[in-house]
């Protein structure tokens, strides 16, 4: 595994993305194509000055090729491919071909326009492209090599892992996608799924989708498509991430959005919050009474709900005085997300749902 250079970051390890260890197990195997032997440990350059080193847990050579592998650590990051064995088979190519991509069992292709690669492409994304080219060129300089070779990467049950992914949605099918802008995994950084959520704006769009869908679970995603219908295309993993979706939807617009979430995270958005994690944003139950309030609501409901434990408890003293304060979040989270979209014309709709998937708030007028 990545060696003992992995640093810390408030106590917690940092791991190494599945574009470097590519990188690692693409410059052992091309090192032993040109000399027979395979460095092990196996260092690299990534782009902000980690050097890393990489252990190999496989490696194979015959004529005109090899072969090498290594074991993906994540560091301290819930990673789905934490463990997972990133290998790499070098072959010699055409005559001034150059650096030649494959995407071998485990490794997604993709199919739907829309991403940083052509459609039929190997899922192996730009930056670990250019990183493996790189070190290509240099030890092809070093051993007086053409560098024209074939680099067909593999993860083993990547296809499996992959289901765990955005990749089915996003159109990429067979497996992982090759990742990695500077090789490292910062321990839960939400870099990775705010990408994957513009990554997804950026299919919907290539599609021609004129309606998506922000959802922060499974059982909002459920309740959206159960009213629209909408493809897997149009359903944005939103998750926390509302100020992600907004964000990115304002620079690159669709006509139609709907937001849709349990009452605690709207009732988030509402009070202007854009992150809606339990560790960085809290329900403002003295806000939602003022909101009860300035609707028509009673004082003593006000005081039940500025009380209250839970979003849910607040939601259902209110249910129980027949009034939508579902509604009332739904429109003010409608207001906190048109501000941030600012001016984009893009149409935006609120769903608040119970934790059966019931809509117990909803913006109007509906699409």
């Amino acid at each position: 595994m990545a060696n003992e250079s992995v640093e810390q970051s408030g106590g917690l390890r940092y791991g190494w993305t599945t574009g470097a260890c590519a990188l690692a197990a693409t410059t052992a195997a091309y090192t032993a194509l040109l000399t027979g032997d395979f460095p092990d440990p196996v260092p690299v350059r990534l782009p902000k000055g980690h050097r890393p080193s990489f252990a190999l847990t496989r490696e194979r050579s015959g004529p005109g090729w090899a072969f090498a592998g290594v074991v993906k650590d994540a560091g301290d990051d819930p990673d789905v491919t934490h463990g997972a064995v990133v290998r790499s088979r070098v072959s010699r190519g055409e005559q001034g071909g150059g650096v030649t991509f494959r995407a071998g069992a485990g490794v997604g292709t993709v199919t739907k326009p829309g991403l940083p690669l052509a459609v039929g492409e190997p899922a192996i994304n730009p930056v670990p492209r250019r990183l493996i080219t790189e070190a290509v060129t240099e030890l092809a300089g070093r051993h007086g090599d053409s560098g024209d070779v074939v680099v067909e990467i593999s993860v083993e049950d990547g296809e499996e892992l992959a289901r765990h992914t955005w990749n089915p949605r996003l159109g990429i099918t067979g497996g992982l996608s090759i990742l990695g802008t500077t090789g490292v995994v910062i321990p839960y950084s939400c870099s990775a799924w705010i990408d994957s959520i513009r990554r997804g704006v950026d299919v919907a769009r290539a599609e021609g989708l004129e309606h998506v869908a922000g959802c922060t679970g499974s059982t909002s995603e459920r309740t959206v498509v159960e009213l629209y219908g909408l493809a897997d295309e149009a359903l944005l993993d939103m998750g926390d991430f509302a100020g992600a979706v907004l964000k990115y939807l304002r620079r690159h617009p669709v006509a139609r959005l709907t937001i849709a979430g349990g009452i605690g995270k709207m009732a988030k958005l509402a009070d202007g919050h854009l992150d809606l994690h339990s560790k960085r944003s809290r329900v403002n139950f003295a806000q939602l009474s003022r909101l009860v309030r300035q609707e028509g609501g009673s004082a003593e409901l006000a005081e039940r709900v500025a009380g209250a434990n839970t979003a849910l408890d607040a939601l259902q003293a209110a249910l129980a005085e027949d009034f939508r304060l579902g509604d009332v979040v739904a429109r003010h989270a409608r207001e906190v997300a048109l501000e941030t979209l600012r001016g984009s014309a893009v149409e935006v709709e609120v769903v608040v749902i119970d934790r059966g998937g019931e809509i117990v708030g909803r913006t109007s007028p509906t699409f």
